[in-house]
C-alpha cells in the first residue's frame, strides 16, 4: 500500500466521525456564520510581477520524519509575514504530519495574510470544517480524488462558502484534468505522492500546460533561492515552501529573497 493510500484510509475514518449528525450540523452552522475570508487568490497575484510565497508551517512529514515538533505557530507566522510572504499554508493532518487545527488558528490570529489549510480533503463535511476553523483556502489533491463530479462538487461548495481552492496536480494528465474541471488556482507538486520521489525539473516543464488566466503554484522540493528562481522563470506565479523554511535559521530573510524574484512569462498558447 502506498503512503497516499494509507493516508486516505485514515482520512476516511476521520470523515466518518465528522459525519455524526450533531458534529456535521455544528460544523455547517459554524461555517455559515464564520467571519469573512481573506482573499487567497488575490494575494497570489502580485502587482509588482514578483513571485508570491506561500510559506508553510509543518511539524513532520512521512518522507522526512520529524522536522520541528515543538515549533510555535505564532512565532513562525510572524517571521513569515515579516519576510513578505503572500500567504501561509498550515498542515492540519495529525496522523502523518503531526498537524493540528490549533496550529492554523494560532498562525492566522497573528498575521493578516490568508491561510491555506493543507490536508487531504475528500468529503464535503471537511469543507464545512475548514471554513468553521477559520481557514481562507483549502487543498484538493487530484491524485486522491478520482471522481470528477466529486472534485466539482467540493470546489463549488468551497467557493460558495468564500474559500479559495488550490487544486494540486502531479502529472501532465492531472494538469489537463484540473483545467477541464475549472481550477482557478492550479498547483504542480514535484513530489510523487506514491513513491515520494522528487522531480523539480519535470515540474517546471509542466508550467506551460497551465493557462495564463489560471494562477500557477509550484509545490514541494524548493529548497533554495535558485530553486525558486527556476520555478519563477518557468512562469509559476507562486511557490509553496515548507521544509526549507522550517529548517532555515532565518526564515524571514529566506522568504524575502524568494519574494524579490520576478516571474517569467509562461510559454503557453492558452
Amino acid at each position: 500500500m502506498s503512503v497516499l493510500s494509507e493516508i486516505l484510509a485514515t482520512k476516511r475514518d476521520e470523515v466518518t466521525l465528522l459525519h455524526r449528525p450533531q458534529t456535521r450540523s455544528l460544523l455547517r452552522s459554524q461555517a455559515l456564520d464564520a467571519a469573512p475570508t481573506r482573499d487567497f487568490a488575490e494575494a497570489l497575484r502580485r502587482p509588482d510581477g514578483n513571485l508570491a510565497v506561500i510559506a508553510e508551517f509543518k511539524r513532520r512529514s512521512p518522507s522526512k520524519g520529524d522536522l520541528a515538533l515543538h515549533l510555535d505557530p505564532h512565532n513562525v507566522a510572524t517571521e513569515y509575514a515579516k519576510g513578505g510572504a503572500s500567504a501561509m499554508s498550515v498542515l492540519t493532518d495529525a496522523a502523518f504530519f503531526g498537524g493540528r487545527i490549533d496550529d492554523l488558528q494560532a498562525a492566522r490570529e497573528v498575521v493578516e495574510i490568508p491561510v491555506l489549510r493543507k490536508d487531504f480533503t475528500i468529503d464535503e463535511v471537511q469543507i464545512y470544517e475548514t471554513r468553521a476553523i477559520g481557514a481562507d483556502a483549502l487543498l484538493l489533491i487530484l491524485a486522491a480524488l478520482s471522481d470528477d463530479a466529486l472534485v466539482i462538487d467540493l470546489q463549488e461548495l468551497a467557493w460558495s462558502l468564500g474559500l479559495a481552492v488550490l487544486v494540486e496536480a502531479h502529472t501532465p494528465e492531472e494538469i489537463e484534468r484540473g483545467v477541464r474541471l475549472g481550477a482557478q488556482i492550479l498547483g504542480v507538486n514535484a513530489r510523487d505522492l506514491k513513491t515520494f520521489a522528487e522531480d523539480l525539473e519535470g515540474a517546471a516543464a509542466m508550467a506551460a500546460a497551465i493557462p495564463t488566466g489560471t494562477i500557477a503554484v509550484a509545490e514541494s522540493s524548493i529548497r533554495s533561492q535558485a530553486d525558486a528562481e527556476a520555478m519563477a522563470s518557468a512562469g509559476f506565479d507562486a511557490v509553496l515552501v515548507g521544509e526549507a523554511l522550517i529548517r532555515s535559521d532565518d526564515p524571514a530573510a529566506f522568504v524575502s529573497a524568494m519574494a524579490s524574484i520576478g516571474v517569467g512569462k509562461r510559454n503557453t498558447s492558452s
